[in-house]
């Protein structure tokens, strides 16, 4: 059982197992929803997932025409989570939000062309465009 949760606390998500996937993305969407040079997340399965705590929803676009409904906290604005239309069974878990500096490195970099200049991963994360 893993718990993540928003920066005040109050919006938090108990998750079983572990996650399908990690990865980073660097697309432009993701640093602006991140307000940081890429996103780091965990996708878990929807049904593994209980949420507690008041919620805010905002539906945006992607790349690939599809929507993708961010989930943040009201109260200190963190963006806990994500679902998607490409991913309606799934949910992807902002990797801060656990405070576990020993989660798992991400497998994928994302729109790795997209990349901030500085921005160098491992040798065995796969970059994706």
């Amino acid at each position: 059982m893993r718990t993540a949760a928003c920066a005040c606390g109050q919006l938090r998500l108990e998750i079983q197992g572990d996650p399908q996937g990690v990865y980073a993305c660097a697309c432009l969407e993701c640093q602006r929803a991140t307000g940081s040079a890429f996103a780091y997340r965990a996708r878990y399965a929807r049904a593994r997932i209980r949420v507690s705590g008041e919620q805010r929803a905002w539906r945006r676009g992607s790349d690939a025409g599809r929507w993708v409904e961010q989930y943040f906290c009201p109260v200190c604005g963190t963006l806990v989570y994500m679902g998607g239309e490409a991913l309606p069974d799934a949910v992807v878990v902002s990797v801060g939000c656990f405070a576990d500096p020993t989660f798992a490195a991400p497998a994928r970099l994302y729109h790795a062309a997209r990349r901030h200049g500085w921005y160098v991963t491992a040798r065995d994360i796969q970059r994706v465009d």
